[in-house]
């Protein structure tokens, strides 16, 4: 059985490269987060402030991947 995600929300607070953000979560913990395939396809650019929909593993709680808009 495959290893279930945790979504969260979050906040960007800065783009660190083409596909990588710096991405607060509502309890203050500041992490890396990466676009999902299907948004780096798209070409995806989020500006500092707006609310993404995260998903975490429970292996790694420093990195998400950015699923889309909340």
């Amino acid at each position: 059985m495959p290893d279930a995600t945790i979504h969260a929300e979050g906040r960007v607070l800065e783009q660190q490269g083409p596909v990588l953000y710096r991405v607060s979560l509502p309890n203050g913990k500041i992490i890396l987060a990466h676009l999902s395939k299907r948004l780096s396809d798209e070409k995806a650019v989020f500006a500092p402030g707006e609310k993404l929909w995260l998903e975490l593993t429970p292996y790694d709680f420093d990195q998400a991947r950015i699923l889309g808009y909340v």
